[in-house]
C-alpha cells in the first residue's frame, strides 16, 4: 500500500511537468526578389532540389503574396503585421514613424522568453540615424554572426536568415562577381540561356535570355545556402521541434515584376515544414499575405497576437477562416511617384491606377541599370522608329503594353486564363459584376485600413517628423524597490514616450548585449546598469547609467 501511495504521489508531481507544452523553435529562411520560380512550383527550368525537398516535407503555399512589390515597404509589413499604407511606410525608403504602440513583433517573442536572431538584413523602413539599424529591443542578435547557436542551452529560438543571392543587383553584376556568387554551382547546375522560357512581355533577345539564366543560377546558389542552414538544424538535433518557413520578400528582381503589383511582382514562394503537424507533401491554395507571417509566428509560439495587427494567422489550432482577398500597393519607387492599389481573390486581380496619365515605363534610375530594362527600351525605340525597316515589327502586342503613353484607370485580369496579366478585362461586358465586386472590396479595404496613399508624401513626412527632425525617445526612469537580501536590487523601468520599449544591460562597451525589459528585474550587487528607451522611427534616448553598490 505504501508503495502504491508513493507511486501515485510521484505521478502527481511529474504529470504536470510532462504536460507542459514544449515551445517550438521557429526558423525563417527568406530570399530576396524571388517569385515562385522553383521546381516544386512547376518551374521546369529551375534547379532547386533542396527547397523542393523541403516542400515535400511540409506544405507548399501556391497563393502567397507580398503587400508591396519592393523590399522596404514589404519588410515593414512583415515585421509589424500591418499594412504599410496604414502606418506610413508605403513609399520606398521613406523612413516612416509608425503610430505609437506598433512594434517589431520579435519583441513579443523576446518578452515570452524566445531568443531572437536576425542574420542580417533588416530594411524595415523605420531605421533611424546614425546607425540606420533597428532598435536593440527588436533582436537579441542582428548581425552576420547571429545564430540560434548563441542562445542559452534549451532556450526556444526564433531565427531569421536573409539570403541575398537572388537580389536584382546580383543579376546585373560584373562577370567576375557573378562567378564568385555562383562558385558553388556545378556545370550541370547552370542554366542555358537558349533554353530559357521567357514571359511574353519580354523581347526574346540574347541579353534578356542571359539575365533570365543568371537569375535562375542565383536561385540555385541560394538553394544551396538554404540547404546548409537546414543541415545545421539537423546537426544540432533540432529539426524535429523546429518549424521552418521559407519565403521570398516580393517578386523577381526584373522589369515589370519587382516594383509592380502584377503577380510577377507580388506572388512569392512560401514553404512551411512543421514535423508532426503538417502532412508531408501538402499543397495549399488558400490566399496568404506576408502580412500574416507575424501573427502566425506569435500564434505558434503561444504568444497573444496584439489587437492592432492587421494580418491573420494561417497555421495553428485556432487559425481563422482563409482570406477572401489579398491586397497590394505601389507608391513612390525611389525617385519616381505613382500610386496603384490591387486586390486579388484567387482568380481575378483588380488594379486601380490613381495616376493613369503616367506611363508604366517611368524612368527609375536603379531599375534602368538592368540589361533587360535597357534592352526593352532599345526594342521599343526600334519599334517606333519611322526610319527603321522593322517599324511596327520589333515588338509584339504583349511587349508593347508596358510602353503605352498612359495607363488605364482600371485593370482586371483572370489569372487562371491569363497568368501574365496581358488581357485587361476592365471594359468587358461579361466581367462587369466581377469588377464591381472587387472595386468595392478595394474601396472598403482602403477605408477600413485608413490608406494614407492620397496624402502627399511631403505632408505625410511633416506629420510624422515635424521640421524634418528625428524625434528622440525620452530617457527611461528607474524605480528601486526593496529586494530580498542586502545583495539584491529590484528595479522597475518606465518611459513616458508613448509606445516606447526599454532595453537594459549590465555589460560595458559598444558590443554589450542588450536585454528587452518586460517586467521587474532583480540584480545582484554590486552592479552597473545601463538603460535606454527606443521606439520605431525615433532616435534612441540617451543612456541612463546607475551604479548599485
Amino acid at each position: 500500500m505504501k508503495l502504491l501511495i508513493s507511486v501515485l504521489l510521484a505521478l502527481t508531481v511529474t504529470l504536470p511537468a510532462l504536460a507542459a507544452p514544449i515551445r517550438p523553435n521557429i526558423l525563417w529562411i527568406s530570399a530576396e526578389d524571388l517569385s515562385p520560380d522553383l521546381g516544386s512550383y512547376g518551374d521546369i527550368y529551375a534547379r532547386t532540389p533542396n527547397l523542393d525537398k523541403l516542400a515535400s516535407q511540409g506544405a507548399r503555399f501556391a497563393a502567397a503574396f507580398s503587400v508591396a512589390p519592393v523590399c522596404a515597404p514589404s519588410r515593414s509589413a512583415i515585421i509589424t503585421g500591418m499594412y504599410p499604407t496604414s502606418i506610413g511606410s508605403h513609399h520606398m525608403r521613406s523612413k516612416a514613424v509608425p503610430p505609437a504602440g506598433v512594434k517589431a513583433f520579435p519583441e513579443y517573442l523576446r518578452a515570452a522568453g524566445y531568443y531572437c536572431t536576425n542574420n542580417s538584413k533588416t530594411d524595415y523602413n523605420f531605421e533611424a540615424p546614425p546607425s540606420h539599424t533597428p532598435p536593440v529591443t527588436v533582436w537579441d542578435e542582428s548581425s552576420r554572426n547571429a545564430h540560434w547557436r548563441n542562445r542559452t542551452p534549451g532556450q526556444p529560438f526564433f531565427a531569421v536568415f536573409n539570403l541575398t543571392a537572388t537580389h536584382e543587383s546580383q543579376i546585373r553584376t560584373g562577370s567576375e562577381e557573378f562567378a564568385k556568387n555562383t562558385e558553388a554551382l556545378r556545370p550541370e547546375d547552370r542554366h542555358d540561356p537558349s533554353k530559357a522560357v521567357l514571359p511574353p512581355y519580354y523581347p526574346d533577345t540574347p541579353i534578356v535570355r542571359n539575365d533570365w539564366a543568371r537569375y535562375h543560377d542565383l536561385i540555385t546558389a541560394m538553394d544551396l545556402q538554404a540547404a546548409a542552414l537546414l543541415k545545421q538544424l539537423e546537426e544540432d538535433g533540432l529539426a524535429a521541434n523546429t518549424i521552418v518557413f521559407f519565403w521570398g520578400d516580393h517578386g523577381r528582381g526584373l522589369p515589370r515584376a519587382k516594383r509592380w503589383v502584377y503577380d510577377s511582382g507580388i506572388r512569392v514562394p512560401l514553404i512551411v515544414r512543421w514535423p508532426g503537424k503538417i502532412q508531408p507533401g501538402t499543397a495549399r491554395d488558400d490566399l496568404v499575405s506576408l502580412l500574416d507571417l507575424a501573427p502566425t509566428v506569435l500564434t505558434l509560439a503561444g504568444v497573444p497576437v496584439p489587437s492592432h495587427m492587421q494580418g491573420q494567422a494561417f497555421l495553428g489550432e485556432n487559425a481563422p477562416p482563409p482570406r477572401r482577398y489579398v491586397f497590394a500597393h505601389r507608391d513612390r519607387m525611389d525617385e519616381t511617384y505613382d500610386m496603384m492599389r490591387a486586390v486579388h481573390d484567387g482568380r481575378y486581380k483588380y488594379i486601380r491606377n490613381f495616376f493613369p496619365g503616367r506611363p508604366y515605363a517611368q524612368y527609375i534610375g536603379y531599375m534602368e541599370e538592368m540589361p533587360t530594362m535597357r534592352e526593352m527600351r532599345r526594342v521599343n525605340k526600334e519599334h517606333f522608329n519611322a526610319t527603321s525597316t522593322n517599324y511596327g515589327k520589333a515588338m509584339t502586342p504583349a511587349q508593347a503594353i508596358f510602353f503605352l503613353p498612359e495607363k488605364p484607370e482600371e485593370e482586371l485580369y483572370d489569372i487562371t486564363a491569363d497568368p501574365h496579366e496581358l488581357s485587361n478585362l476592365a471594359k468587358s461586358p461579361a466581367h462587369q459584376s466581377v469588377i464591381q465586386h472587387l472595386r468595392q472590396a478595394l474601396e472598403q479595404w482602403q477605408k477600413e485600413t485608413k490608406d494614407l496613399g492620397l496624402i502627399p508624401e511631403a505632408e505625410l513626412r511633416e506629420r510624422m517628423r515635424p521640421g524634418g527632425v528625428w524625434a528622440r525617445t525620452l530617457e527611461p526612469k528607474m524605480t528601486e524597490r526593496a529586494a530580498k537580501g542586502p545583495a539584491a536590487v529590484a528595479l522597475s523601468l518606465a518611459c513616458e514616450t508613448p509606445g516606447a520599449s526599454i532595453a537594459y544591460t549590465t555589460e560595458e562597451g559598444d558590443n554589450a548585449r542588450w536585454k528587452l525589459y518586460s517586467q521587474e528585474i532583480t540584480l545582484k550587487r554590486p552592479v552597473t546598469l545601463r538603460v535606454k528607451a527606443c521606439r520605431l522611427g525615433f532616435n534612441d534616448s540617451a543612456e541612463v547609467v546607475r551604479r548599485f553598490e
